[in-house]
């Protein structure tokens, strides 16, 4: 299980290749990768700044994961997100599941992204014509998160 919550850009296929690197027993390689949008809501976004909490930040992506490894039989995980200002077209956040079976890897993948939207500490400012303004949380997330539960 692996973590990381950078500044830097970061390249899908070279992460995926070195998650499964040497490994035979994949049979599944399930990924994610989220973008920064030119618009949101109808209104155009210029730039997106993500702002976190260190320590608490990767606490609450590596408990996610955990709970992800708890529920399917995986065999590792990559979860990549970046913070700072974006543009649009910018990747945002990267999770790689893999597995020995596409169902499990991809239900995993599902899991940790909708908890991710809803349980990770990020906080999120769009730069729009009209000014900034802070990303509030949508239902549908929650919505996501919430067929999860137990």
């Amino acid at each position: 299980m692996t973590v990381r919550v950078q500044r830097e850009n970061f390249d899908p296929g070279a992460e995926m290749d070195a998650l499964c690197a040497g490994r035979l027993d994949v049979g599944a390689c399930a990924s994610f990768v989220g973008l920064v949008r030119a618009a949101n809501d109808g209104r155009g976004v210029a730039a997106m700044t993500l702002e976190h909490y260190p320590g608490m930040t990767e606490a609450a992506l590596e408990d996610i994961v955990q709970q992800a490894g708890r529920r399917w039989n995986i065999l590792d995980t990559l979860v990549i997100h970046r913070y700072g200002e974006l543009r649009p077209g910018d990747r945002i956040v990267l999770v790689v599941v893999i597995g020995a079976h596409r169902g499990e890897a991809f239900a995993a993948c599902e899991f940790i992204m909708d908890y991710l939207k809803t349980q990770a500490p990020f906080w999120k400012k769009e730069s729009t014509p009209d000014g900034q303004r802070w990303v509030e949380a949508k239902t549908s997330d929650d919505d996501a998160a919430a067929r999860w539960r137990e």
